[in-house]
């Protein structure tokens, strides 16, 4: 192929990213052929009336109709255009006659290819982009090409933990219950709950404070490797780790004047770091508050520990 002596084309369903030999892919040259518009797809019915020299016996709904099962594909257009050219002599078919002469087209879905992936994407931004509207239709789509419900059911469960966080808790425990109920109920009536919690999911405040906060805490995890806990929250169940320290100081937050200590629970070797911050969306609003107001608590104890250290 690279010296030219051989000229390959090849027509290809799947993604040729996934499916073609990395070498090959990259000596050749890909064009992408989408879906055909209704306006073509009406084009290709006229040239075939055109050939046949006689024109399809459909009202112009019916045309319509024949259009929307093609779903894009000129090839099945023609394939159904020839069933009707081949039938005897009829009176014009309305949208029922004409269903009466097809069969239903069972929409293009692929669960294990590119298909799969394209429509999940869809699904789970438009639950990310606040579309409940989107975010159903897709989830029909999906259900509709066959699509293991439960497969569906877990990812809602991720968008719950990855976009929606402490915005609305209530999202995670949405979609386990829905999770929950399909396994319950089964198909159709469970798909019902994947659907409310798709519904739910959409129209709830977003935030990725948490999982970018959990991202952080990782990666200062791996960089402070594995440094210690401070003395005064280490367990001390034995008279020698009492005297050693263990447990020295530590105060029971629930029972301080605010609920509140400040005391440092960071390894003595680490300064600390912030990891988690909310916007504000949602019940992160009063969350952000709280920990704002604790912020300043922390640091006026810090203060007053030093002014303390310094009069000694």
């Amino acid at each position: 192929v690279e010296a030219g002596v051989v000229t390959l084309v090849r027509a290809t369903t799947e993604n040729p990213s996934f499916e073609l030999n990395g070498a090959l892919l990259s000596r050749s040259q890909v064009y992408v052929l989408k879906r055909r518009a209704d306006a073509a797809l009406d084009q290709l019915l006229s040239r075939a009336a055109a050939h046949m020299e006689r024109g399809l016996p459909l009202s112009p709904e019916a045309r319509q109709a024949m259009l929307a099962l093609a779903d894009g594909d000129g090839r099945y257009l023609l394939t159904m255009s020839v069933g009707l050219f081949d039938l005897p002599a009829v009176e014009t078919l309305d949208v029922q006659g004409l269903a009466g002469v097809l069969q239903r087209r069972a929409p293009a879905y692929d669960k294990s290819r590119e298909e799969h992936y394209n429509l999940i994407s869809a699904l789970h931004k438009s639950v990310r982009g606040s579309d409940p509207d989107a975010a159903l239709y897709w989830l029909a789509r999906m259900l509709n090409g066959g699509e293991d419900p439960l497969y569906l059911a877990r990812r809602i469960v991720r968008m719950a933990v990855e976009d929606i966080g402490e915005a609305d808790p209530l999202s995670i425990l949405v979609a386990n219950a829905a999770k929950d109920t399909y396994d319950f109920l089964g198909s159709p009536e469970g798909e019902l709950a994947l659907a409310q919690a798709v519904v739910h999911l959409a129209t709830a405040p977003k935030s990725v404070g948490v999982y970018e906060a959990f991202k952080a805490a990782r990666k200062a995890a791996y960089e402070t490797g594995s440094l210690t806990p401070p003395a005064h929250i280490r367990n001390a169940p034995t008279k020698l780790m009492k005297s050693l320290g263990y447990g020295k100081g530590y105060q029971y937050d629930p029972d301080t004047p605010e609920g509140f200590s400040g005391a440092n629970f960071f390894p003595d070797e680490m300064e600390r770091r912030t990891f988690y911050k909310p916007k504000g969306e949602g019940h992160e609003e009063k969350v952000k508050a709280r920990l704002e107001r604790w912020a300043e608590m922390r640091a006026r104890l810090a203060k007053d520990a030093a002014v303390d250290g310094a009069g000694d």
